[in-house]
């Protein structure tokens, strides 16, 4: 689920997502596997939808938006709440094994969050930040804490990549224990030299 986006780009990401019924799922779901069988589809990929409401029966209703055929950035929220490792499965497949497991020996536990860390100015309209991380500290890692990176301390953040710096990812046995897990990792997250919008996760982590 994106819960909140910026520019047409996600910011922070959950699963399960929230108010999803076991029967909505299982409809998102054979929607999903009709649409990748119709083009002969093999190996990773995210069918995205849209989910509102029928103004005619008041009830859920959800549209085909589109097919990326590749794994999408916030996977590890969905490798949290399974305790698989959607990458290998990746490479496994491209390498012609079949799937590990079938749909029906996967199951969801607990609640995780994804929130990414931006070079950014979330009071200047979001616009991307330049600079050198001169300090960075993440917050400790664990089986409920995960920070996806590729950057140190010590490394320029230029006008010419992404302006991600990680993905700090968080799981715990249900929503709220989870998201306060999230505000208490973004709480220890300490970056200098460059304006980030961890402050503003933070006040949307905590915003009731």
């Amino acid at each position: 689920d994106c819960s909140v986006q910026r520019r047409h780009q996600k910011v922070i990401e959950e699963a399960p997502a929230f108010g999803m019924t076991q029967e909505l799922r299982a409809q998102m779901g054979d929607a999903a596997i009709k649409a990748a069988k119709a083009i002969g589809y093999q190996g990773a990929g995210t069918v995205e939808f849209l989910l509102d409401v029928d103004p005619d029966t008041g009830r859920s209703a959800f549209y085909f938006m589109e097919m990326n055929t590749r794994i999408q950035v916030e996977h590890p929220v969905t490798e949290m709440i399974t305790g698989q490792d959607l990458v290998e499965w990746q490479l496994r497949v491209a390498f012609g094994e079949t799937l590990p497991k079938s749909q029906d020996e996967l199951a969801i536990q607990g609640h995780a969050f994804e929130a990414r860390i931006y070079a950014e100015d979330a009071n200047n309209d979001f616009l991307p930040a330049t600079g050198i991380l001169q300090y960075l500290k993440t917050p400790e890692q664990s089986d409920n804490v995960r920070v996806d990176t590729g950057v140190r301390q010590g490394d320029e953040v230029s006008v010419f990549y992404d302006p991600m710096i990680a993905k700090l990812i968080v799981w715990d046995e249900n929503r709220d224990k989870a998201l306060k897990r999230l505000t208490k990792a973004l709480s220890e997250y300490r970056i200098n030299g460059v304006t980030t919008n961890i402050d503003f996760l933070y006040n949307l982590a905590t915003c009731e």
